[in-house]
Parts: structure tokens; C-alpha cells; sequence
């Protein structure tokens, strides 16, 4: 029996140290960020609002853009480095835009 309230107050001492230095840590950290924010938020608040982005520039218009990528994908396609799947999804792709 003697040794097992030994092993208990041993682990109350060290929980006990533990939570001291915790307290202690946290207090001092507590009193760090409070000096800090005093210094930081104590001044007032320059606001700059964000510039807003430009526009996107207007797509240029759809017809002789369209005609000219049709045509390339309908070389690429003779020559023989796209499939007849590739070219119909490229083909879909350009159109829908």
C-alpha cells in the first residue's frame, strides 16, 4: 500500500507542476499578445480599399477566329497526328465557344 500512494502523490506533484508552468506560460504569452495588440490595433486604421481588377478583354469576333482553327484542326487531322475522336471533340470544343 505505501508504495502505491507514493506513485499517486508522485503523479500529483507533476501534474500539479504542469499545470502551474502551463498557467504561467499561458499568462505570459496572454500579456505578450495584449501589449502587442495594443500597439497594433491602439493606432487607427489606415483603409485602402483593394484597386478593382480590369475588365476581361471583349473575345474577338467569333466567325474568322472559328474558321481559322477549323481549318489548322482539319490539317492536323489529314496529316494524321489527330484521331477522328480528337477531332471531333476539338472540333465540338471550338464551336461551342
Amino acid at each position: 500500500m505505501p508504495g502505491l500512494l507514493r506513485g499517486v502523490a508522485r503523479t500529483a506533484v507533476v501534474a500539479g507542476t504542469a499545470t502551474a508552468v502551463s498557467n504561467r506560460v499561458s499568462r505570459r504569452q496572454g500579456e505578450r499578445w495584449a501589449s502587442q495588440g495594443q500597439a497594433v490595433y491602439g493606432r487607427p486604421a489606415q483603409y485602402t480599399p483593394e484597386p478593382e481588377p480590369e475588365p476581361m478583354p471583349a473575345p474577338p469576333p467569333g466567325g474568322t477566329d472559328r474558321i481559322t482553327a477549323l481549318k489548322d484542326l482539319a490539317e492536323l487531322k489529314a496529316q494524321g497526328v489527330l484521331t477522328e475522336a480528337e477531332f471531333e471533340s476539338e472540333k465540338a470544343r471550338i464551336l461551342a465557344s
